[in-house]
């Protein structure tokens, strides 16, 4: 990227400006006093960057590590540095909005007491989520716990399906990778986790939800919360598949949710989900300036710190639609020219216009990355080349490369040399092929999590650094494992009945299921509908229709159920039907359930 003056402070001017007070301490712990966020740990970024850090990572880092309540204009506050994401407090006529309330219920507790502590008790009057991912609505309960007298809860439309469906399908993997992308397991420190790029790290407290009273369905639609105005804009299919952003005409302030951030975001994130339409991104905000352009006095995100002046916020618009749109149009220009994402990413520069900005750095999401997702989007992982239709799984082809190179000594000393020579880039490729070809041997191991360690501390990406130290620590025995997971019931209750069922689709041991059909029908009073659940050839199907079983002059199902949704929570999760709500016997789901698999929430990631 072109290089941008070493003596800009305007980030920092913004990230300090209406500041008020600091979490103090900046600790924040659960009931049993284990800590899930410590803002105090990244105190070191206040030295000058150190040989083992991207100087403009560090710089981010410096800037996503401040910490504290802050006032954006009159009536509106952030709380920052508490937590992955930022929370919003918008004051009312009775009380105080809050717009995504972090992504654990003890963080966002933390967050409101410190408004509370210098702007009054005022009662939460109303919440409102900007998207469906999890650090922007996780701390709900913190804001507005069980029992609280209820208040509007605003959502884009499909906010729910979103929010809870990411769990059910690929939810293990995404959340084992997010390990490795977040640096989660990683020391807070110069030569480690330095953050992410989009802030700091996230919290590991309580995930909780509060579902939507009010959907925003419609760009236009307004509403009035506690005596506020606000006008949406819908932006699904952008950063999130249920996203908005929206306008205080009053204050005139912009909330831009994650749409519009101090950093090139993602396009594909590293822990996996769906490619996002980077050409939609792009025009919902070049819609977002046309709507909102010559009013907004100041535009905050969910992530970073405001921007404030009309021409500046109309200049950061302006300039994010481009870059998202820059990088798809190039794209698609010149996969359709023949060639490969890799070959795109390899040859993509931003315009230099864009380039010496530094919200355009990829801190966060990156170049080469993006534009790999965007061929992907297009064409999918096969590039055309009959080579790599059916090659070997990376194991079998890491112990072919190894043994036409001489061996796996012979394939490290070359991965050495390479390494010595400065081409970190193949001494991973060759010295990956030699760990995948022998995982016993250490000495590959050692070389390749030097190398590892290498390319980290010269990342400019926060995610890519962090995979590649938590790599590194991998290679060298420790397998970073996510922390216990938490319970949460009310992502549970939020699914539909076949959201729960698809859950379980995916859990069936289909080899072992191959043999054995069975049929289910799952009556819930509490719907009127009834779900037919039928096994073949390893695959477990479902379709519903409304109102009870009927019977049939047919041979009928081997089990027939009648339950509420929450009972069948209880029946999946191994606590038996209740009595007296079924027919026929229970063998049949007891065969079904002794066919379910569970997900590896550990399995290793750069060792086979």
């Amino acid at each position: 990227m072109t290089a941008v003056p070493v003596d800009d402070h305007e980030d920092f001017a913004d990230a300090d400006r209406g500041f008020i007070a600091e979490l103090d301490p900046p600790e924040v712990t659960m009931d049993d006093g284990r800590v899930v966020w410590d803002a105090g740990a990244y105190g070191f970024l206040a030295q000058n960057c150190p040989d083992t850090a991207h100087e403009g990572l560090w710089r981010q880092g410096r800037l996503v590590s401040r910490q504290g309540l802050y006032e954006v204009t009159e009536g509106i506050y952030q709380a920052r540095g508490l937590d992955l994401s930022n929370m919003t407090l918008v004051e009312g006529d009775h009380g105080v909005i809050v717009i995504d309330p972090l992504r654990s219920a003890e963080t966002a507790a933390a967050a409101l007491e410190l408004y509370r502590k210098h702007r009054g008790d005022r009662p939460v009057t109303g919440l409102i989520y900007t998207h469906s991912h999890g650090d922007h609505f996780g701390g709900a309960r913190g804001v507005l716990p069980p029992g609280h007298h209820p208040v509007p809860v605003l959502a884009p439309v499909g906010f729910l399906t979103q929010a809870v469906g990411e769990q059910v399908y690929a939810g293990p993997a995404m959340a084992r990778r997010a390990v490795y992308m977040y640096g989660a397991e990683l020391t807070k420190a110069p030569d480690a986790q330095i953050g992410c790029g989009l802030g700091a790290t996230h919290s590991t407290g309580t995930m909780t939800l509060v579902p939507p009273t009010v959907d925003i369905t419609s760009t236009g639609q307004e509403e009035i919360l506690d005596g506020v105005h606000l006008a949406f804009q819908l932006t699904p299919g952008t950063e999130a598949p249920a996203e908005m952003n929206f306008c205080f005409p009053a204050h005139r302030a912009l909330c831009l949710a994650e749409n519009a951030t101090h950093t090139l975001h993602h396009v594909l994130s590293l822990r996996g989900g769906a490619v996002r339409d980077a050409r939609a991104w792009s025009r919902y905000l070049g819609e977002a300036l046309a709507l909102f352009g010559d009013q907004a006095e100041v535009a905050f995100a969910s992530h970073h710190w405001p921007t404030w002046g009309k021409d500046r916020v109309r200049t950061l618009l302006a300039n994010q639609r481009d870059l998202y749109a820059y990088l798809h149009d190039q794209t698609v220009r010149l996969l359709n020219q023949g060639l490969t994402g890799p070959e795109i990413a390899e040859e993509m520069r931003l315009p230099p216009g864009l380039a010496r900005e530094w919200a355009h750095h990829g801190y966060y999401g990156s170049l080469s990355h993006n534009v790999k997702a965007i061929y992907q989007r297009y064409l999918g992982w096969f590039d055309g080349n009959p080579a790599h239709l059916w090659e070997h799984p990376p194991v079998e082809q890491a112990k072919r490369y190894v043994d036409t190179m001489g061996g796996v000594e012979a394939t490290v000393d070359a991965g050495k040399r390479y390494a010595a020579e400065g081409d970190l880039r193949f001494a991973a490729t060759l010295l990956n092929h030699a760990v995948f070809a022998d995982p016993k041997n250490l000495r590959a191991r050692r070389e390749l999590a030097l190398v590892y360690e290498r390319l980290g501390h010269g990342c400019e990406n926060g995610t890519w650094r962090n995979f590649y130290l938590t790599g590194a620590m991998e290679l060298r025995g420790t397998l970073a494992a996510p922390r216990p997971a938490t319970a949460v019931p009310e992502m549970d209750r939020a699914r539909t009945v076949d959201q729960i069922l698809d859950a379980i689709a995916i859990r069936i041991d289909g080899p072992r299921a191959w043999s054995t059909p069975l049929t289910l029908d799952l009556y819930l009073p509490d719907e009127d509908r009834t779900w037919h659940l039928t096994l073949s050839n390893g695959a477990l199907t479902h379709l519903s229709s409304p109102g009870a079983p009927t019977p049939s002059d047919d041979r009928g199902p081997d089990l027939t159920l009648t339950l509420t949704k929450p009972q069948l929570l209880d029946v999946l999760a191994g606590q038996g039907p209740p009595e007296g709500d079924r027919d026929g016997g229970t063998g049949a789901l007891n065969q079904l359930l002794g066919l379910l698999s569970l997900p590896d929430p550990t399995f290793p990631i750069v060792t086979p």
